[in-house]
């Protein structure tokens, strides 16, 4: 496979050179070769590489590249470089549904990232032809990923077009468009069966065509660094704004002092004055006297 140049918050390389982005979905379908599967035989998930490797080498796994990219409202855990999703919500493309993520052993799988071609169904298709570096490339390709509802992935399985289809129709003809993206680009065929099932959806949207690229937002390293400059940003401002109220506050309590004590108000010194902790004294406070001003500035014992 060519990788493309990458695009400006793409971290993954660039995929529309070989997906037939732009173009009518109806026309690229009719590049794709019709044949019947090819046996199941040696499918494994191994077969596509290490699940969710950090294949674009930005410092996090695919999985939860596809979340930071899909959900919004995204909040990271803490000390991950931006990388590991906490939280957020998504807008299932494939129920329509609003979900609430949260990371955890039993809420995870509320979101769960789909492979919009099936990777059993790759194998069937054409994948087993290919060497296992182009494997694994199209397994963590976030062109032929998308985080869905959980229950809507396990629904699919592994199906194709002719088995499965999303149940929010209104997303079915940037499904079927984006499956036959992958399958253009990874040189894989469609049965007789999902073919005519293709063509039956794009028939309801004849100007339909292979979506664009669909990368992740950031690497990881500039979300870290992002991330740590802002808040070096709030910490220098909170940590300021904490020594101006201190500041204040003291200034505050002394002229309370110094108020209350009357005006005739005498420190021998400017060590007296100290201890009491009356300085520096400014002039017309109590308290304040010429021979402890030496610099005449207006302010004694600075």
């Amino acid at each position: 496979m060519v990788a493309g140049a990458q695009t400006e918050c793409a971290a993954a390389a660039e995929a529309t050179d070989n997906t037939g982005a732009g173009q009518a979905a109806s026309s690229v379908l009719g590049t794709l070769q019709v044949k019947g599967r090819a046996p199941k035989t040696g499918y494994k998930r191994t077969q596509f590489g290490q699940a969710w490797a950090d294949v674009d080498h930005n410092g996090c796994d695919t999985r939860n590249d596809i979340l930071s990219r899909d959900l919004s409202g995204v909040k990271h855990r803490f000390g991950t470089h931006s990388c590991v999703v906490k939280s957020g919500t998504l807008q299932d493309p494939y129920t329509g549904k609003s979900i609430t993520f949260k990371r955890g052993q039993k809420t995870s799988t509320a979101v769960q990232i789909d492979h919009v071609v099936a990777l059993s169904d790759a194998w069937q298709k054409g994948a087993q032809k290919l060497a296992k570096s182009v494997r694994t490339e199209l397994a963590n390709d976030p062109y032929n990923l998308l985080a869905v509802q959980g229950r809507a992935n396990q629904q699919k399985s592994d199906g194709d077009a002719a088995t499965w289809l999303p149940s929010n129709k209104g997303f079915r003809c940037e499904y079927v468009a984006r499956q036959i993206g992958v399958k253009h680009k990874y040189s894989l065929w469609v049965t007789a069966a999902e073919k005519s099932a293709m063509e039956r959806v794009l028939a309801s949207c004849p100007a339909q065509t292979v979506p664009d690229y669909t990368g992740v937002r950031a690497t990881s390293a500039q979300q870290s660094q992002q991330n740590d400059t802002q808040t070096s940003q709030e910490q220098a401002q909170q940590q300021q704004a904490a020594e101006d109220a201190a500041a204040a506050a003291a200034q505050a309590q002394q002229q309370a002092q110094q108020q209350s004590s009357g005006s005739d108000v005498y420190y021998q010194n400017c060590t007296a004055a100290r201890e009491a902790g009356a300085a520096p004294i400014y002039q017309g406070q109590p308290g304040y006297r010429a021979a402890l001003d030496r610099d005449k500035d207006g302010v004694a014992c600075e």
